[in-house]
């Protein structure tokens, strides 16, 4: 059965305790009721503005609870969500509202010159909604966030398909953002084929999915600590709504470990999202330092995805959380679902070795499944549910969705090999490998070789210009009194010769965006590499 997002979370809305928590971002908290009605109130608004079904529906914003009462109403009204990095600067915003056709934009006070910038140029939009400001010193093209989320919570009443569209725009590689296009239908299948690979049991209608949730004592109780506009933290926390969960944001623009372990503490939270060691170190640093400070007994799953998350701060977590699981997702925005890798306190695994289900594959240069433990590089790709497209890209589309054996497939762009025992080692994206004398080198390998040296908290790794072999491997970690002597002699443990840095610089600096993402940019800065 396929469902609506906009029909399961009504049903959801239904059938939960009204009085219990949905939304905590700091001091502000919604219940089930309050969720409900703002909502409800919100949708009924903007389809009063002309907001029409397969709109797109873009979000310019901060982590915050208005930001998921926003999407539940998007999802209402039928509205495609948009995501848009609140990084961008006006210009990029520009581009995004432009290449989305976005009709509705709402957005953070904080954000309002670079909306302001771009109001003349941005024509299909028709709604400004303003989130967090003052509502006497609104700009005169935008409306409140409060005064449209107040009213009487009555229901929206529209019919609407499993195959709405929702949008993640992502920043790839190269090249401007682009938008990969799923239906909710798709969307939902992977949740269903993940509950039922998990031997959970999976709904037939979205009556059967808000009973369960309702009845579910053990419901998603998540604390999300990457931001909502990026596919680990959204798609994870409306999954936790979905499931008529509750959901914490926390308030700090860059992440706190200490507000994101408060926050588990007080909500006695039993999940935990994180962007791999950028958000997992800082809260095991806090652990260490006041073991006692926080209750975090209740945690049962830490979830990552989107960056390598190295086994000893998997380890560390576990160390403290005893019976939770941590979850480390092999996913992108146009393959979610590829691979995990689970550790607990009864087993753990290496480091970028994954488990895959049945709907991915290893190919070699021909197309062929890569043998096990061949040592042969192969592409990653995955089988259907799929996304729809790349908007407004059809050779991109085209290169990234292939047919293979009959079968409509992802090929994700990444490169791995596989083990004796069918499990996955991921070596990284094709597009970031180096190429020193024809040997090919995958950065993340390199990256996660360097992490495991005395006195490393990061690294990254990138291929630089060389006159006799083409390009040679740099390196930038990031280590408060780095031994490049001690460094090298784990290295040359781990990594055969012509996979060791030429070049490693040393820094105090964090080499992560906000979102944990590898900040690549500033590596190659530090560096000296243009």
């Amino acid at each position: 059965m396929s469902f609506n997002f906009g029909d399961l979370i009504e049903a959801v809305e239904a059938a939960v305790p009204g009085d219990r928590v949905a939304l905590a971002h700091g001091e502000q908290v919604i219940d089930w009721d309050g969720l409900r009605v703002q909502s409800n109130n919100l949708a009924r608004a903007l389809i009063d503005r002309g907001l029409k079904p397969g709109d797109r529906f873009a979000f310019y914003a901060y982590n915050s609870a208005d930001y998921l009462v926003a999407l539940m109403a998007c999802w209402k009204a039928r509205g495609t969500h948009v995501n848009v990095n609140y990084r961008y600067v006006a210009e990029e915003l520009a581009y995004i509202l432009a290449d989305s056709d976005a009709t509705v934009l709402v957005y953070d006070a904080r954000l309002r010159d670079c909306v302001a910038d771009v109001v003349d140029r941005s024509p299909h939009v028709r709604s400004y909604v303003e989130i967090g400001g003052d509502p006497g010193s609104l700009p005169p093209f935008a409306e409140a966030f409060e005064d449209l989320v107040a009213g009487d919570g009555a229901p929206v009443q529209i019919a609407r398909d499993p195959q709405d569209r929702f949008f993640i725009y992502t920043g790839g590689t190269t090249g401007m953002p682009k938008g990969v296009v799923w239906s909710h239908a798709d969307l939902n299948a992977i949740a269903h084929g993940a509950a039922a690979a998990a031997g959970l049991p999976v709904p037939t209608t979205v009556e059967e999915a808000a009973a369960m949730a309702a009845a579910n004592p053990d419901y998603p109780r998540t604390v999300c600590g990457p931001p909502l506009m990026h596919g680990t933290g959204l798609l994870t926390s409306y999954g936790s709504l979905l499931a008529g969960g509750f959901v914490a944001t926390l308030p700090s623009r860059s992440f706190q470990p200490e507000e994101a372990l408060d926050a588990i503490h007080r909500w006695q939270a039993n999940r935990l999202v994180v962007v791999g060691d950028a958000f997992a170190r800082p809260i095991l640093e806090a652990l260490d330092a006041e073991p006692g400070r926080w209750d975090v007994s209740a945690m049962r799953l830490i979830n990552s995805s989107g960056v390598m998350w190295t086994q000893g701060v998997k380890d560390g977590l576990i160390r403290h959380m005893p019976e939770a699981t941590c979850q480390d997702n092999f996913s992108s925005s146009e393959a979610i679902g590829m691979g995990v890798s689970l550790t607990t306190k009864d087993g753990t695994v290496e480091t970028a070795k994954f488990v895959v289900g049945p709907r991915c594959r290893v190919l070699d240069d021909d197309d062929k499944d890569v043998v096990p433990g061949s040592g042969v590089t192969g592409k990653v790709v995955l089988g259907p549910p799929n996304p729809v497209e790349y908007h407004k890209d059809p050779e991109k589309s085209a290169r990234t969705f292939r047919l293979i054996d009959g079968v409509r497939y992802t090929v994700s762009g990444d490169y791995a090999q596989v083990a004796e025992d069918g499990s996955v080692i991921l070596l990284g994206r094709g597009s970031a490998c180096i190429n020193s004398a024809g040997e090919k080198i995958f950065p993340e390998e390199v990256e996660e070789a360097l992490k495991l040296c005395p006195k490393v908290d990061d690294a990254l790794v990138f291929g630089v210009p060389d006159p006799k072999w083409g390009q040679a491997v740099a390196a930038v970690v990031q280590s408060t009194g780095f031994d490049e002597d001690a460094a090298r002699d784990v290295l040359r443990q781990r990594l055969a010769g012509y996979k060791l840095p030429k070049t490693i610089i040393a820094t105090d600096q964090s080499l992560r965006a906000p979102n944990g993402k590898a900040d690549y940019a500033k590596a190659k800065a530090l560096a000296g590499v243009a």
